[in-house]
Order: C-alpha cells, then structure tokens, then sequence
C-alpha cells in the first residue's frame, strides 16, 4: 500500500523526520529511519503491531524472530500489520553516528550525541504518525525493544497503543547492567584503531568491538548451557589445541565485525540502555508503573542473569493489568530469541486474548509458566 507518505510494505523503505528534539535538548534534523512492514493495514489502520528490535537487531524481522511472523502465526498478517524499524543511532539503515550531519555536511561520528530509549521511541511514533497510523493494536520487543515496549506504554500521547509485549527486559539499568555495558565499551575504547572515537572507516576498531562481543555472549547464556554446548572439550585451529568455549567465542566477535556493526552505534547504544530509566523526570519509579493503564504481558526467562526473574516481577507487581509468565530454560537471556516456540504460544494467547476481549468474548487464560 503506497501512498503520498511513504510505503507499508516488506522489501524496506525509508522514511524521513524533519525535526526530532532529543531527551539531551539536542535536535537532529532530516532524520532517516529505515524501517520494514508485513501484512496489510485495515481500513482503519489500527490493526498494527510494532516489532522493537534489540541491541544488535535491525528493521528485518525475519532475520531474528521469523519464526513468529506470517499467517497463522503469533504475529499473524492475515488479521495484523506488522512495523518493524531500525532505532535510532542504528547502523542499518537509521540515522546514526555513520550518517552525514545535514548541518555540516560530514559524517557524524563523534559528534552523534547521546540517544535514550524515549528517543527512539519517539522516532518511531512519528513515523507511523506520517504514514497515518492513529492506533497501535501492540508494542512488542525483547531485551533493549522490551525497554521500548514499555517506553511506548508511558510515553507516546500522538498514538494510542491499546497493549504492550515487554520481555526479558526491566525498567531502568542497574548497576549490574550498567557494569556490563561499559566494560563492553572499554574494550572498543582499548582498541589502538579507536582513536578517541576518531577511527578510520577502512580500518575501525574491530578487535575492540570483537571482544565486546564476546562479552556479551558470555552474559546472554547461563552455566549450565555453556556445560551442555562446550563442557572441556578441545577444538584444534591452524595455530593451536583451544577449548570449544574460547573458538566459540572468538567466531562469534569475528562474526559481528563481519556484520558491519558500527563501533560507535555500540557505544551509542549501550549507553542508552544505560539510561532507560522510567522514572526520570516523571516521579517515583512505582508510581510511573502504576499510571500504565493499557493491558500488558511481562514475559521472563527462567535462567537469565543480564535481566533477572525480578525485575519483570517487580514490573507486573505495579503495572495495574499486566500479568507476569516465566518460560522455563537454560538459555539464558537469549532465551527471548531461542525460546521461539514458548514465547510465541505466550504472544500468541495475549494477543487472542486482546482481540476478543476488545471484541467483547473471552478467551481460555495463559498459563504463568510453560
């Protein structure tokens, strides 16, 4: 469906913001959002899902959550539209730190300031907005897009969002992510192809970026999966004997810089992960659960230690109409990827569930643990 506003469709398009006001005072002009959409609007076009994408995702949710998208499906195109976008400070297709500044002509880099979770947020209402959408059906996102979900909750007036999806996410940083997070950003800053942040395209600092990585995945997963995928079995390489663990990692870096992730799109980022925050400048971090009044799914992964059982609890225990489902596995906080089958059933019955409720039936309740 074409119209003078842009495209809905799946082979990807973009769009541009004028003018889009930051958290920071900043404000960034010409801001191009790259974004990709499944199934058709209805009449009304009030029958879309908006799909956020974590740290490291892009607009194509096929390459992430395939497994849920299409007819029949979770998020089924045969009664839904499906909207998915690349945030903002993203290096696929979304203004960021490797897009060129409209006031100076050059590249950002450097100079891309600091983005939160509201900003994105913010971003991709005011697409749907100019491509005419006026209601969203519901929000759904995992790890940073659980941070979004929860962020349209609370802060997106120009749409209404009837329901929010927020998985294997919280609503602030703590410490232990924070520390996570800039030890992650302290090995591309120790990287001698950093630069201060002034790095060469042709040569960015990937071993840095690599290494962050690693980092990550270690903190994605659990002990007992890495005992299961690895134990102390040895690999052999052109160079050395090395434990499974260690090749393991070492791929999945060399794979990520393979993906052309930009290094400062990391640091930009994480960072705003780092500030999400649902209470700043709004009052006490309970009360602000407490003003969300639309329904809400909180979802956990039983064995995830980036994002704990906790902090969804303590979500659903203040979101007046959220209920709290913990899937059962040892994968950790990839979980919300692996675990496609649990967590689409999950989807699958909130979303029933909001359609006949809105339609004034009532459907079998979800179980709180699979």
């Amino acid at each position: 469906m074409t119209d003078e506003y842009g495209a809905m469709n799946s082979d990807g398009e973009t769009i541009v913001i004028d003018s889009l006001t930051l958290d920071s005072g900043r404000i960034l002009q010409n801001v191009e959002v790259c974004y990709m959409t499944w199934g058709e609007p209805n009449e009304k076009r009030d029958n879309i899902i908006v799909v956020c994408h974590a740290l490291t995702g892009n607009a194509n949710l096929t390459s992430w959550w395939n497994e849920l998208l299409g007819p029949c499906k979770p998020f089924d195109t045969e009664k839904y539209c499906v909207f998915c976008s690349n945030v903002l400070g993203g290096c696929y297709g979304t203004t960021g730190p490797q897009s060129i500044n409209p006031a100076t002509g050059k590249m950002y880099g450097n100079d891309f300031p600091k983005v939160t979770i509201r900003d994105m947020v913010r971003l991709q209402a005011n697409v749907l907005e100019k491509l005419r959408v006026t209601e969203v059906a519901c929000v759904v996102g995992g790890s940073m897009g659980g941070m979004q979900a929860l962020e349209w909750a609370i802060e997106v007036r120009n749409i209404k969002v009837r329901s929010f999806a927020s998985i294997s996410a919280s609503g602030r940083h703590r410490p232990w992510q924070i520390g996570i997070s800039e030890c992650q950003r302290q090995a591309i800053y120790a990287d001698p192809s950093w630069n201060g942040g002034n790095y060469d395209l042709a040569t960015p600092p990937h071993k840095g970026l690599a290494v962050a990585r690693m980092m990550a995945m270690v903190t994605y997963r659990t002990h007992p999966a890495y005992e299961t995928k690895f134990g102390r079995a040895l690999v052999s390489t052109h160079l050395q004997q090395v434990f499974d663990v260690e090749h393991y990692l070492y791929q999945q870096g060399q794979k990520f810089t393979l993906r052309k992730f930009d290094p400062w799109t990391y640091i930009r980022l994480t960072q705003a992960m780092d500030s999400h925050d649902v209470e700043r400048g709004r009052g006490s971090y309970h009360s602000v659960l407490q003003s969300i009044n639309i329904p809400a799914i909180i979802i956990s992964i039983s064995s995830d230690v980036l994002y704990p059982v906790s902090e969804q609890a303590e979500l659903a225990e203040h979101i007046r109409g959220a209920n709290h489902h913990i899937v059962q596995s040892d994968e950790g906080h990839d979980g919300f990827i692996l675990e496609t089958r649990k967590v689409g059933m999950l989807l699958r019955g909130f979303l029933a569930e909001r359609r006949c409720a809105e339609a004034g039936t009532a459907p079998p309740p979800i179980r709180s643990k699979i």
